[in-house]
């Protein structure tokens, strides 16, 4: 395979990677823990992301990182050749979980995006106090309706131009969503909000809310899943670590500049009432067209996510049961049918039948647990440390054979360790809200 890629394309697949709907959280989670520390929570997290991602470049190629013979090609087979196969087995454990949380994520998102519409609409015609009130349950259902159809598309080659549209629709409300913050906050004349965030009843509620913001900025960042594969379409010369390290640091200044001013635009237009979702949580009520625009930007983008990431699931999980079972009828059998006016279909029955149990089965815990920022903060904070610190640390001990206790090894411990501790306390308090949310 001839590999063109250059810093540019690089950087703009780490951009497709990271935008997402993980923004649409930052504004709620720079309210939690105030002025000072939301924007330095934000450049911290860019700031780990960043060195994580260095050390991961310098482990593609092994055992030189600039001329050895062997290519890793994916994060899985780095696990493998770095960390040996006990971890290698228990990551690949953790990629499919984090894919399928994803998809709950993606749908809960998506009902909650066509729900705001009709809601926009509602509030346009008969006024902002008017009781409109709608489910969003339906709307999940539908979503996923939709999505066991679309999951039936063969392989992730078949999903190029979903990925194309899914960048841009990502672009449209995140822009959206910055200019519409920027405009109130031009219209009020006063920038809200305070050094400590939202006041809590008690401190121990405040410290859940300000763990639970923790995780949702977790979630908005580490691409580590991909960044393999970004990095074994580059050219060489010049030596692939050396641009995929400048890729790196060109798009994460890019996508840190745009959280910082999505977040703490949001915050400073709607202060101690920012809302979890700005586009869902009606901060804005007009232009209302302008509202429901970004909304179905964002389902559209989810249609395109859930698609993207489930396929790498779908195809991991079919492979395995082929290898295990390579006589068995039900994986081979397949069925032919036909609509008029379209050619016909192959489908395979036993890739029907669990794609559609997996979608299924995604909608269901998405109707259960329907809470945005607990369930991302829990996804972000469960999955930070393991892939974006934890995996980067260990690999580049293992590539650059890094002595045990000497300077080096010791701050690379240091920087795993704060990574753990950040994922613990997103992970408890996003469990603790996402627990309160349900029982109440």
């Amino acid at each position: 395979m001839k590999r063109t890629g250059t810093t540019w394309t690089a950087g703009a697949h780490i951009l497709t990677g990271v935008a997402g709907v993980g923004v649409l959280s930052l504004a709620w989670s720079v309210a939690q823990v105030g002025w000072i520390l939301g924007p330095l929570c934000i450049i911290i997290f860019a700031a780990i992301t960043l060195l994580s991602s260095c050390l991961m470049a310098e482990c593609y190629s092994h055992p030189d990182p600039e001329v050895g013979p062997i290519r890793n090609r994916s994060f899985m087979e780095a696990t493998k050749l770095y960390l040996g196969n006990k971890h290698h087995a228990i990551f690949g454990v953790f990629v499919q979980f984090n894919i399928f949380g994803l998809a709950v994520v993606f749908t809960s998102t998506a009902g909650s995006s066509l729900w705001a519409i009709l809601q926009s609409n509602c509030y346009h015609k008969y006024g902002h106090d008017a009781p409109c009130q709608y489910g969003d349950n339906w709307y999940m259902m539908l979503f996923g309706f939709v999505h066991i159809f679309l999951s039936q598309t063969p392989n992730f080659h078949s999903t190029r131009w979903i990925s194309i549209m899914a960048l841009v629709m990502s672009l449209c409300f995140s822009f959206i969503g910055v200019g519409l913050g920027l405009a109130k906050v031009i219209e009020s004349g006063t920038v809200k909000g305070s050094i400590t965030g939202v006041p809590s009843s008690n401190s121990a509620t405040k410290t859940f809310a300000v763990f639970t913001a923790l995780g949702n900025i977790a979630f908005a960042y580490p691409f580590a899943i991909i960044l393999f594969e970004i990095e074994d379409t580059l050219k060489s010369p010049p030596p692939v670590n050396k641009t995929m390290k400048t890729a790196c640091t060109i798009a994460l200044s890019i996508i840190t500049f745009f959280f910082l001013c999505y977040g703490c635009l949001g915050y400073a237009a709607f202060g101690d009432s920012t809302p979890e979702n700005l586009l869902t949580g009606f901060g804005f009520y007009e232009p209302y067209w302008l509202v429901d625009f970004a909304n179905a930007c964002v389902v559209i983008y989810l249609m395109g996510a859930y698609q993207i990431y489930s396929q790498a699931c779908f195809s991991t999980v079919e492979r395995w049961f082929c290898e295990r079972f390579p006589d068995s009828r039900f994986l081979d059998k397949s069925f032919s049918f036909k609509f008029p006016l379209l050619p016909a279909i192959k489908m395979n029955l036993f890739r029907a039948c669990f794609r559609t149990l997996y979608v299924a089965t995604a909608t269901l815990l998405a109707i259960m647990f329907p809470y945005f920022t607990s369930v991302i903060g829990v996804l972000g904070a469960v999955f930070f440390w393991p892939f974006a610190v934890y995996a980067p640390v260990q690999m580049y001990i293992v590539q650059k054979s890094v002595r045990a206790w000497s300077r080096e090894w010791i701050l690379l411990m240091a920087f795993s360790s704060v990574g753990l501790v950040l994922t613990v306390m997103g992970t408890i308090g996003s469990l603790e809200e996402l627990v309160r949310a349900k029982l109440s």
